[in-house]
Parts: C-alpha cells; sequence; structure tokens
C-alpha cells in the first residue's frame, strides 16, 4: 500500500528539508495578492493569502470532520468565513480586537479563525476545557469581544466574562436555547447570497498586527499568550513545509489532532489552505481507538504529533489494529523523542519517513532543519531563516567548543512581538533583541543540534544538576519499559530526589531495583533514583499531548515509591 499515496498517485518520499520550493510558492503566491492589490507588504498578510488560496480553487476538499464523516469545500469554507467577517464587523469588531475560540475540531471551527485573518482581529484560541476561574484569568488579559464555543461551556464563558469586567458576546457553535448559535450569528448579520468577488479583507501592516494570540507556558509556569504577527507567520510556517519537493498540494491529507490553542493546529489550519491539502480532523475525542479509525479509513499521508501521543498510539498490545504504512512522513516534537519510537517505524511501517522537529510558538514554527542523512537523536542545524546562538545561560557567553550544552537563543523575522499585556514576561524573554528559548542543547562539529532538556525541567540534588531526560534515556533502555519520566521529588535538605514513573510492557515484570540498578550502572551519583519507582498504567497527558509533569510531581508526594 505504501508508495502509492503520494502527489497524483505517484509514489513519493519527502526531500530534504532545506529545498525552497514552498518558499517560492509562496512567494508566487504573495505576488498574485500583492499584483491585485497594489501593496508590497500584502505578501505577509496572511489573510489575503489564505482569501486568494481559497479563491482559486472551489471544488477541493478542504476539510473532513471524521468522527462525522463530514466533508466541505474551500468554496463553501470561503464563502461561510466571508459571512463570519461580516457578521463580525456588524458586531463592532474592528483590527486589533480578540477573538476566543474553542472548541473540538469540527468543520466551524476554522471559519471564525479565517474571518479573523482577513479583518486583523486578534485569534486567541483557548482550552476548552479550562474552568471559570482560570477562564476568568484569560479573559481579564485579552478582552474578547466574540467567544465562540460549544453549548456545554456557554454558562461557563458567559459567567467568566462578566468574572472579567469584559463586555463580550458569546455564540455556541452548537444550538443553544439560551445564547446564539453560530448558525445564527451568520443568518442574523448577513445577506444569504453573499458574493465572493464583493468582499475585500481589511488593509493593514502585517508586520504589526497580530494574527495569533497562541497560549505558551513551556513545561512550567502560568500560561501567557504570545504574540504572533501576520509577518511572523507568513515567514515561519512555509518553513515547516520545506521538506515537500512539490507545490500546491505538497501532501495529500494531513492528520490535525492538536487542539486550536496549540501553534501545530494554527499552523496546520493556514498551510492546507495556502497549499492546497485537506485536513483530516475530528470532532470527537483523540482516543487511541478513535485516531486508529481515522487512519484505517482515510489513510492520510502526513502526520505531527507529540511523542507521549505516538508512544500511546505505538503501544505494543494495540499498534497491530493500525496500519501505519498511508503515511510519507510523520514529524514528532514538543517533548523529548525516545528513539525507540523510529525504531518501531522502522520494523511496523519501514518506508515512512519519521522526523525529529523542534519548534517555538515564540519563533512560529520550526528552528532547525532536518534530513534524513543526519545522526540519530539530531534536530538538524540551524533553519536559515532564522540567526542562532548557543549561549551559557550563566554567563551569558557564547558556546563555541562542540558537545557542550548551551541555551540556544533566536533572532529574525518569525520572532513573536513579546507576550500580549506582559511586559514583564517579555522582558526576560530577550536579550539584546535575541529570544532566550529556555532549552539547552548541544552540538557537534558539523553543526548539528542535539536537544539536552528544558532549562526549568532540570532538577537540583545538592549542587548537582540533572536532566530528567537524560535518566529517562537511561530507563527506556530496559526491554521491558514502554515509557518513563522522572520528576523531582522536594527534598528540604537535598533539593529534588529524581523519582521515576514506569510504564511497563505488557506480560512483562520489571522491578524497582532492575530501574535503580540500570541508572546506578550508567549514571553517576547525583544522578540516581533517591525518590524511588512508581509504577504506573499509563502517564497523564495535558490537552495538548504532552506528558504532565506537573501533575506527575504531585502524584509522586503521594503515591507509595519503591
Amino acid at each position: 500500500m505504501n508508495g502509492t499515496n503520494g502527489i497524483n498517485g505517484k509514489s513519493y518520499k519527502p526531500r530534504r528539508r532545506n529545498n525552497l520550493a514552498s518558499v517560492f510558492y509562496t512567494e508566487e503566491l504573495g505576488a498574485r495578492v500583492v499584483a491585485q492589490s497594489g501593496i508590497p507588504t500584502d505578501r505577509h498578510h496572511v489573510g489575503k493569502l489564505i482569501f486568494q488560496s481559497l479563491k482559486e480553487d472551489p471544488d477541493r476538499i478542504a476539510q473532513i470532520d471524521g468522527a462525522l464523516d463530514k466533508k466541505e469545500t474551500t468554496g463553501s469554507v470561503l464563502t461561510r468565513s466571508i459571512q463570519c467577517a461580516i457578521a463580525m464587523t456588524h458586531l463592532g469588531l474592528k483590527k486589533g480586537d480578540v477573538v476566543v475560540a474553542m472548541a473540538p475540531n469540527h468543520v466551524d471551527l476554522c471559519i471564525p479563525v479565517f474571518a479573523s485573518m482577513y479583518l486583523g482581529v486578534y485569534l486567541a484560541g483557548t482550552d476548552m476545557t479550562l474552568g471559570v476561574r482560570e477562564l476568568e484569568k484569560s479573559f481579564e488579559v485579552n478582552k474578547p469581544k466574540i467567544v465562540f464555543c460549544q453549548s456545554d461551556r456557554a454558562a461557563d464563558v458567559d459567567k467568566a466574562l462578566k468574572g472579567s469586567n469584559t463586555k463580550g458576546h458569546v455564540v455556541t457553535f452548537d444550538k443553544d436555547s439560551t445564547f446564539q448559535s453560530f448558525t445564527e450569528f451568520l443568518q442574523t448579520h448577513t445577506e444569504s447570497n453573499i458574493k465572493v468577488e464583493d468582499f475585500k479583507p481589511t488593509d493593514f501592516d502585517p508586520e504589526e498586527t497580530v494574527i495569533f494570540l497562541t497560549a505558551t507556558s513551556g513545561t512550567t509556569g502560568l500560561p501567557k499568550s504570545a504574540i504572533l504577527t501576520h509577518k511572523n507567520v507568513a515567514v515561519g510556517f512555509p518553513q515547516m513545509m520545506a521538506r515537500y519537493p512539490e507545490f500546491p498540494t505538497p501532501t495529500r491529507l494531513y492528520l490535525l489532532v492538536s487542539p486550536l490553542q496549540w501553534l501545530s493546529a494554527n499552523m496546520i489550519f493556514v498551510t492546507s489552505s495556502l497549499y492546497k491539502f485537506t485536513r483530516l480532523q475530528s470532532s470527537g475525542p483523540a482516543t487511541r481507538d478513535h485516531i486508529y479509525d481515522l487512519i484505517n479509513k482515510y489513510r492520510p499521508t502526513s502526520f505531527l504529533s507529540s511523542p507521549t501521543f505516538m508512544v500511546n498510539l505505538l503501544a505494543p498490545e494495540e499498534r497491530g489494529r493500525c496500519d501505519f504504512t498511508c503515511f510519507n512522513d510523520i514529524i514528532l516534537g514538543g517533548s523529548f523523542v525516545p528513539h525507540t519510537i523510529f525504531e518501531i517505524f522502522k520494523e511496523i511501517a519501514p518506508n515512512v519517513q519519521a522526523e525529529l522537529g523542534y519548534g517555538m510558538s515564540e519563533i512560529a514554527g520550526i528552528g532547525f532543519a532536518w534530513e534524513p542523512e543526519y545522526p540519530k537523536g539530531t534536530v538538524g542545524k540551524p533553519s536559515p531563516h532564522l540567526n542562532h546562538r548557543l549561549v551559557d545561560p550563566v554567563t551569558l557567553q557564547d558556546v563555541t567548543e562542540p558537545n557542550v550544552a548551551g541555551e540556544v537563543w533566536f533572532k529574525g523575522p518569525p520572532v513573536f512581538k513579546g507576550y500580549f499585556n506582559n511586559p514583564e514576561a517579555t522582558k526576560e524573554a530577550f536579550v539584546d533583541g535575541w529570544l532566550r528559548s529556555g532549552d539547552l542543547f548541544s552540538r557537534d562539529e558539523n553543526n548539528h543540534y542535539f536537544f539536552v532538556d528544558r532549562l526549568k525541567m532540570l532538577l537540583k540534588y545538592r549542587n548537582h544538576q540533572i536532566s530528567p531526560l537524560e535518566v529517562e534515556a537511561e530507563i527506556l533502555k530496559h526491554p521491558g519499559v514502554h515509557d518513563a519520566v522522572v520528576v523531582g521529588l522536594p527534598d528540604l535538605e537535598c533539593g529534588d530526589l529524581p523519582t521515576a514513573f514506569v510504564v511497563t510492557h505488557p506480560g512483562h515484570k520489571v522491578t524497582a531495583q532492575e530501574i535503580k540498578d540500570i541508572v546506578k550502572e550508567n549514571l553517576t551519583d547525583s544522578k540516581q533514583l533517591r525518590g524511588g519507582v512508581i509504577f504506573i498504567k499509563e502517564l497523564p497527558q495535558t490537552v495538548t499531548t504532552k506528558v504532565d509533569r506537573v501533575k506527575l510531581k504531585k502524584m509522586a508526594t503521594q503515591m507509595e515509591r519503591e
């Protein structure tokens, strides 16, 4: 089956990441937009770029909701997003206002997303599981004029708006007896016979106009909203597609499981529309069984996944129920990627190109260019659309020698403007115009970068810094271990006591002493599992499918440790 799922049925394998096909195609699309508007900066106006691309190919399938087998063409998406933009304008929204969207990935979700891009309205994708108090804190910062949500959250949203003294309009994607539904919102504020040619996206400066307020806190800390402008996105997002050799339609069907508040969802919404490939998403819960059903039924060709989510999909006792050979490429990123994932793909789907990816919301996408021949474990070499530095996080001096860890810093057009209404966090993020990533890397003699750990995740045992990922990597070498996470158990005298949460393969008997021994045999005394070992059926995840280390740290204080 694999080998015939590529472009127009041809055998296809993603090529070198640093080809320029995606950049050239984006420039060509921008030139068509500028030719019509006469405004040179419109080449970075994402709203106009999407408007032009959707208009050119109205019969293409833009998106599929796999839970309902519901398909929608680009022509329909364009018409409905224009209706939404007009409706938002009738409510008084203008450039610089904020809209919140918090919903599963159904076919209605992208409509206010694109409408906001046309108008220069800031879009804040928001976690739909947040409680009332958490929503209040969010609304106190971004002051949304409209919140699009599901009816089962509408009352909480309304309460949070009032609690934050925010005058916002609540629109429910599904029908609700109290609040205006999305269908009613469109019908009330627009005419039914909308003509595409009569609508013009708003003119604005893409370098200064915000497109996304993206929730970000790294692995720790209170959530912040990264300010990404249209130019940030227009320069940064195409780099994610640089692995593909042909445009438009570089891939046939992209599986999207990320929620809207995660940058990868924003990226796939935008790039699928610019580059004319279909999104496979779902309004249903992203359970293993449901994702298996989507893959087996629709045969997607590309997938961006967190390592934690992929480990769950590749569970030994379950993965035989899913045929992964449909994929041409799978990108793994967002946290540490165990090398065992790549070994599994070599076994079950050898033609799939599985690769590491490193990115940040604050740089509007990826930071490194990866190629198949690079050494095992590298995220690649510096991507050419950014400037990079490796810096000692204590002395702030450049690290010039190979194989020495330092914090990676970025500068360039995709780097974000700062954190929304948070000048203190913005100031802390930059040094002389360079963005501090908060991530430790080393690089070899050939300029390949290797992820070490997040600075905020480092444990401190007495005077020693410990990378949890280093300890986890040793535990994962045990043949009976499926997954492992190390956190710090607080200790007044010593600081952090390394504590391992371990998920074993079904049918394997693994003892705590075996886990401790493998660490003892390979790592120094300060890195030993003094907090003990906890066996657990599965690791808790955040809504963005990363390991919930905060929850695990709390569990470590409550559960029996061996």
